[in-house]
């Protein structure tokens, strides 16, 4: 399936220390020739960490979308109803993301493009950063596994011994999960050995 055209939100959340392997995926969108939206959390905006300025973060993103970054949840409401996506991706997505993503929570405006894309009946895609998903966060995970127009990118355990109940999606498959997404398919497998 070609991307040319096809509207995708691209959702960052907290999981500072994957931006450097997110920037080159949204690179292979724009390559896809896909219009990409970026969508960013309150935390993506604002904090600072050992990995990054936020406001170099931003950049970065505007530069590599030439679309001006989406980090309110008035911005990302119209993604429903006014201006629709095809797909909504969330990646990194935070086990907190995910938490509340699985109890319906929407109070970021990644979670609510999110919800706004699946009311159209269009594709999620979900890349999970999480160090609990395995702990007390796995009903949530198994939740959102068992729903509707959400989708996953493969992942696995990134550090089974010292991090035992870590997952993290392999975001090589991005491209390829987005693709099968947007055909109502999840890839397969999805659960896989962590490069």
């Amino acid at each position: 399936m070609s991307l040319e055209g096809k509207r995708i939100g691209f959702g960052l959340t907290g999981s500072h220390h994957t931006y450097s392997q997110i920037f080159p995926q949204i690179e292979k969108l724009m390559a896809e020739k896909a219009e990409v939206i970026p969508i960013v959390s309150y935390t993506v905006k604002n904090i600072d960490t050992k990995f990054g300025k936020a406001e170099e973060h931003i950049e970065k993103i505007e530069s590599i979308t030439g679309k001006r970054v989406i980090s309110t949840m008035p911005e990302a409401e119209p993604l429903g109803p006014k201006n629709p996506l095809d797909c909504m991706i969330i990646a990194p997505l935070t086990g907190n993301s995910l938490s509340k993503m699985a109890n319906a929570l929407t109070d970021s405006p990644v979670l609510m493009a999110a919800k706004s894309t699946m009311r159209n009946q269009s594709p999620v895609v979900l890349g999970i950063t999480t160090n609990d998903a395995l702990g007390l966060n796995g009903v949530n995970l198994m939740r959102l596994m068992a729903t509707k127009y959400i989708y996953f990118i493969p992942y696995g355990q990134d550090n089974p011994y010292k991090k035992p109940n870590s997952l993290v999606a392999n975001l090589d498959y991005l491209v390829d999960t987005v693709k099968a997404a947007l055909e109502h398919e999840q890839i397969q497998p999805v659960i896989i050995p962590y490069k």
